[in-house]
């Protein structure tokens, strides 16, 4: 009888256990963990990319602040991704680092920005056409370009009315089309007008928006007054080039 009721209390006690085992896994809490588990997973790009990082060299001393980030960007893209890293200086492309699968090696090209007039060219886009020839078309992958730029055309003069339908963010447009690239931009405040001037940032903008847009990617700003850091826009950048590989799947 003793061994009885010793085996029916151990059994009770194995149910009540499991019973709680299966509560917990269903608890709120639990789920959190799973969710954030879940979250860490897909906060970093699924889909081995093509990248040109552009950086204009006349943006605000703020954005050397960011070079880190950008670098961890470019260290946590999946295997099989090469990485071209340019600098956009005056109206010439400097290539610190042509396309390649070291991403470490690519992150390390990274300097900060001049934040210079001296180095204000008279628009990014002459150079995003340039950056473009060196995209394979045979390579494997998403191409992308990521333009950390004011967006600003002042090759012919400062004209709202023209913004975002000047000639040569025209012919880039154009060129990424024609390379399948789709091209994201991060707007950040040059020292030169951008940086006074809420109708120029939004003149700019209007064109990094038009340049993401029409070529398959996305823009990427917080109001005309500049930014915080570049953090909660490589979140969203990710998430997009994530989202874009699920619906092409």
């Amino acid at each position: 009888m003793f061994y009885r009721r010793l085996i029916s209390s151990a059994a009770a006690l194995t149910l009540a256990f499991a019973a709680t085992a299966a509560t917990f896994a269903a608890s709120p809490a639990n789920r959190s963990a799973t969710d954030k588990s879940n979250l860490s997973r897909s906060a970093h790009v699924l889909e081995p990319l093509n990248l040109a990082v552009l950086i204009q060299d006349d943006l605000t001393s703020q954005v050397s602040n960011e070079i880190g980030v950008i670098g961890d960007f470019i260290r946590s893209l999946p295997n099989g991704s090469r990485v071209m890293v340019g600098y956009i200086t005056t109206g010439t492309l400097q290539v610190r680092q042509p396309f390649t699968s070291d991403l470490n090696k690519a992150a390390r090209s990274l300097r900060i920005p001049r934040s210079s007039t001296s180095a204000s060219p008279f628009n990014p886009y002459v150079e995003v056409i340039e950056a473009l020839r060196s995209f394979d078309g045979n390579s494997s992958g998403k191409n992308a370009v990521l333009l950390i730029s004011d967006g600003l055309d002042t090759s012919r003069g400062f004209d709202i009315t023209s913004s975002a339908h000047t000639l040569d963010l025209e012919r880039a447009i154009k060129r990424a089309n024609e390379r399948n690239v789709a091209v994201y931009t991060f707007y950040a405040p040059s020292v030169g007008l951008t940086s006074r001037s809420r109708l120029a940032a939004s003149y700019g903008q209007n064109s990094l928006n038009r340049l993401a847009n029409d070529t398959g990617g996305k823009a990427f700003f917080q109001g005309t007054s500049g930014f915080v850091t570049f953090d909660s826009y490589f979140e969203q950048l990710k998430q997009t080039l994530n989202e874009q590989y699920a619906r092409a799947s």
